[in-house]
């Protein structure tokens, strides 16, 4: 999907500021208020605005420990273990890799020893072999995607 200046602008709006209205938002971009609501509609059509949904953090809902899981499956299992995932709440994300492991998981927990519980419920479940964790120590670069729009922004100026 092409994204042009307008397109880069209204989404570096709607990640700086995400609490503004519509109308704000074509107020300080200088368009006619129908002009950004179609380029909203577009946005959440071609699926590059993907939710609405507030910034939760983990840390402050009393997770503040932070692992990375990689899961090695029996092989044919995948689709299992990885539904079985949804129903961990301590799993916030999981993805399927290349490399060393079928799956990698970040998972948030209360402490270490939480952690090692949560680790222990992955272990058991059918299709496991066996897990690898990592655990961060500080986040260096926090999620981030306006330096990624605004990269795209340039190049279709071009």
């Amino acid at each position: 999907m092409a994204v042009d200046e307008l397109d880069t602008s209204i989404l570096r709006l709607l990640l700086e500021q995400p609490r503004t209205s519509v109308r704000e938002y074509a107020r300080i971009l200088g368009i006619a208020r129908g002009t950004l609501q179609a380029r909203l509609d577009r946005l959440e059509r071609d699926g590059v605005i993907t939710g609405t949904a507030p910034a939760l953090s983990p840390a402050a809902l009393g997770h503040p420990v932070l692992a990375f899981v990689h899961i090695e499956v029996t092989q044919g299992h995948l689709d299992e273990v990885g539904e079985a995932l949804a129903a961990v709440p301590e799993i916030v994300e999981a993805f399927s890799i290349t490399g060393g492991g079928d799956l990698l998981t970040r998972v948030v927990a209360r402490d270490n020893a939480h952690l090692e519980d949560v680790v222990q419920k992955l272990i058991s479940l059918p299709g496991v072999v066996r897990t690898r964790s990592e655990v961060a120590l500080r986040e260096r670069v926090p999620h981030r995607l306006l330096p990624l729009v605004e990269s795209i922004g340039r190049s279709a100026r071009r």
